[in-house]
């Protein structure tokens, strides 16, 4: 589908598209939709598994999928409403779920948020999105194994130690979760010093980026692309008697944390002054969730992974607590990240979900 401010490409290709997953031979009443910063979700696990249950599910791109350094959430909300209003008006479904899974959990509370009451503002120097005060808002929210936003994330799992951007292999030894004599088991007060740490960092690379922004401004230039190294360094990666699970000790999602860490893939590795600042950075972005899920006063269900490596039990609480709505419930089922174990475990995935679709809306399918 084409959005508001997004036509097709010259080459061909839509701004926005995805797969609609349905049971043959009827029409669900109650349809997920599922998008992602700019991971492609057009085929997300949960996608036949809901179909199978008799719930509709479209797995949803933005004009972000795969190009993550040009994100603006204005623009991204707007094209999670032309996949919603396809579900009401061609697909013909009478309820709509917002599905926010991983990354997504953040990007769909933004959506409702805005749907509802209007909070968001167009990026720096850009007119606000066409249509981004003509949402429809979702009927029910549910978030599964999400962070509070990408900002939170990525500082979260900053490597404190850094001390040169422009060097990765500069850091302080006394704030270095891979030196022995911090531990693990690392104490409280070395905890303490290290987020505050992370914290910085991310304020540090901010007002880099914002005086930098000002500088090739100036000079005529728009933007300027830079990396951000190491951000595979949360510290409950390294120590599993930090908020314990049944998480792996030691790993994060690409294997080794140490390993990953010192390597060239990374959450916000390859950004942009402007990505940076309208994604990233905990003081500039919009990407926080806490005060978007306020507004969510939908139904809602907050499912945690117990043995997620990069996202945690607090996480699921700190997005419990936030949700504005009084109808809402929170479970913690077997699984890592992508319930991808034990076997079984996408199937209580979707098991949960749909007996909560069924206790809220009307499932029965339209034949």
């Amino acid at each position: 589908m084409e959005s508001p401010g997004a036509k097709r490409a010259g080459a061909g290709g839509r701004p926005c598209q995805g797969l609609y997953y349905a049971p043959e031979g009827e029409r669900p009443r109650v349809a997920m939709i599922a998008t992602h910063y700019q991971i492609d979700f057009s085929e997300h696990y949960l996608a036949d598994m809901m179909a199978e249950r008799g719930i509709g599910f479209l797995g949803w791109n933005t004009r972000f999928r795969g190009y993550e350094p040009l994100f603006t959430l204005d623009h991204a909300v707007v094209d999670i409403g032309v996949g919603v209003r396809w579900l009401r008006e061609v697909a013909g479904v009478e309820q709509v779920v917002l599905l926010g899974n991983s990354g997504g959990g953040s990007l769909m509370a933004a959506y409702q948020a805005q749907a509802v009451e209007p909070v968001i503002q167009g990026a720096r120097d850009l007119a606000p999105a066409p249509g981004l005060d003509d949402l429809s808002a979702g009927d029910g929210f549910v978030s599964v194994a999400a962070h509070l936003g990408r900002p939170d994330v990525l500082t979260a799992w900053m490597d404190a130690s850094v001390v040169d951007e422009d060097d990765p292999t500069q850091t302080d030894p006394q704030l270095d979760l891979f030196n022995p004599d911090n531990g693990p088991p690392f104490t409280a007060e070395f905890v303490a010093r290290y987020r505050a740490a992370q914290v910085e960092r991310n304020h540090r690379i901010t007002a880099w980026a914002e005086k930098e922004l000002s500088r090739v401004t100036a000079a005529g230039y728009f933007d300027r692309h830079f990396s951000v190294s190491r951000t595979w360094a949360d510290p409950r990666m390294v120590d599993p008697t930090l908020e314990p699970t049944n998480r792996p000790p030691g790993r994060c999602y690409r294997g080794s944390t140490e390993v990953a860490n010192r390597g060239d893939r990374g959450i916000g590795g390859e950004t942009t002054l402007r990505n940076w600042l309208n994604m990233w950075s905990l003081s500039q972005s919009q990407c926080r969730a806490e005060s978007h899920l306020a507004k969510v006063r939908v139904p809602s269900l907050v499912i945690n992974a117990d043995a997620d490596c990069g996202v945690f039990p607090s996480d699921a609480d700190s997005i419990y607590d936030a949700i504005g709505t009084k109808d809402k419930r929170r479970v913690d089922l077997p699984g890592d990240h992508y319930f991808l174990e034990p076997a079984g475990a996408r199937d209580g995935v979707a098991d949960l979900i749909a007996q909560w679709v069924a206790e809220h809306f009307d499932t029965n399918p339209v034949r």
